[in-house]
């Protein structure tokens, strides 16, 4: 559905030059007594390639139709990820390049949303935290506060993060993988 330039907001999907397109960064901006123009900064979600484009604000854009199946990492291959629809079974393979920054956290069983742009994968959204445990950090000093500053902890997957100083090795720790963020211990 066709609306206006001036609608653009940060994380919309959007199709540009045929490509389903993210927005990054949007600027509304009317210099002196020139028309209003919307300078964006997008990512090409089929070639991963990011750019800016300065719309007119009378442009109009159309949203991306992105469906979203659940489907769960199976393992790689080294080249490519497979992954399978927890609803039919079928299965798909993403290479690293689709994927970005979501592969250090990708476990074998970890259910995921894969997005889809007319029937093929563009990319995926990690759940909003993920439990793992702490494989290496240095010991917690006796008297340790939570405000002390925070050091490093190695994790299952190899992702290392910063943690309080109260977290031990084997501590199992809630993360924000999209952030790579320490949320909570976990119980």
């Amino acid at each position: 559905m066709p609306m206006s330039a001036t609608q653009i907001r940060r994380g919309m999907i959007i199709v540009f030059d045929g490509d389903p397109c993210k927005v990054l960064d949007f600027r509304h901006h009317t210099p002196g007594n020139l028309r209003a123009m919307v300078q964006t900064k997008m990512k090409n979600l089929r070639t991963g390639v990011t750019f800016e484009h300065r719309f007119r604000s009378a442009d109009t854009i159309e949203r991306a139709i992105l469906e979203e199946h659940e489907m769960e990492f199976l393992y790689s291959d080294g080249s490519q990820y497979h992954f399978m629809n927890t609803e039919n079974y079928e299965q798909i393979a993403l290479s690293e390049e689709d994927l970005g920054d979501a592969v250090q956290w990708l476990t074998p069983g970890l259910r995921i949303q894969v997005e889809f742009y007319n029937g093929e994968p563009i990319g995926i959204k990690l759940p909003p935290s993920l439990e793992l445990t702490v494989i290496q950090t240095e010991p917690t000093i006796k008297g340790a506060t939570v405000s002390n500053v925070n050091k490093p902890a190695v994790l299952e997957n190899g992702v290392t993060i910063q943690v309080p100083p109260f977290i031990n090795e084997g501590d199992r720790i809630r993360v924000d993988p999209t952030e790579g963020r320490y949320i909570e211990r976990v119980k």
